[in-house]
């Protein structure tokens, strides 16, 4: 069984050294499985191509243009893994992430589609208590993924269609879970978490990204499209404070 990383980066030059850092760690506790790694350059205006090459064995694929889904869909393209593990350029695996998401898929043919938790690592330990609270009714629902923490296989999201580039961002983790359960199961395990920055929770506004994120998940489910169309890069909005 092969497995390819897919790690969309814009302007991430500070933070994709700490993410293939902790995929290599990873891949080097599993000498027996075939893995390729490959980051997907989406239009940065930085030095995201230079950090990402300077780990042996990544793969820079340039995506021109810029949105989340123009790049996973760059970067599943690119790859030839049977299982593709889409991680954000500031999420960082913990020891065992790869061996449990193995187990998952070899125990279970007919899951396509495996997630987990986010454990903002930035974050304020209540904040991070009520983010779990807000994982809850999606877990209870029975079909969610979290965008930057998710494995799908190839041969069900290509028969689900691919992903939906008119999806600028919010929701799109919702599409594929809705999309892909048509062709077999769809698993949140709270085992599988990854750790990332809080960094757009930090500047939107805590309780409004849980409204923000809680209303895209219903829309995107019920009605077949996510609520809100447009989003703030919060890379765009970092860089102009530090300037």
């Amino acid at each position: 069984m092969k497995l390819s990383f897919v790690i969309p980066a814009y302007n991430e030059e500070k933070g994709i050294g700490k993410c293939l850092e902790a995929v290599f760690e990873e891949i080097k506790r599993n000498p027996g499985l075939e893995v390729e790694v490959v980051v997907v350059n989406n239009a940065s205006t930085d030095h995201t191509r230079e950090e990402a090459l300077k780990f042996p064995g990544v793969t820079v694929v340039e995506e021109k243009l810029k949105g989340l889904v123009y790049a996973r869909r760059a970067g599943f393209v690119a790859t030839k893994g049977e299982l593709v593990a889409n991680v954000d350029a500031d999420t960082r695996l913990p020891q065992g992430w790869l061996k449990k998401v193995i187990a998952e898929f070899e125990k279970d043919k007919n899951l396509v589609a495996l997630s987990g938790p986010y454990i903002y690592y930035d974050l304020p330990l209540w904040q991070r208590a009520l983010v779990k609270v807000f994982y809850f009714p999606g877990w209870a629902f029975g079909r969610m993924l979290q965008g930057g923490n998710f494995v799908i296989k190839r041969d069900a999201w290509e028969k689900a269609g691919g992903f939906d580039t008119s999806i600028s961002f919010y929701g799109e983790d919702t599409d594929v879970a809705r999309r892909i359960a048509k062709w077999g199961r769809v698993k949140w395990t709270w085992s599988l978490y990854a750790y990332t920055s809080g960094r757009r929770l930090q500047q939107e506004g805590f309780l409004y990204m849980g409204w923000i994120y809680a209303l895209n998940f219903l829309s995107t489910n019920f009605l077949g499209r996510p609520y809100t169309r447009n989003y703030r890069d919060v890379r765009e909005v970092t860089s102009k404070i530090e300037s």
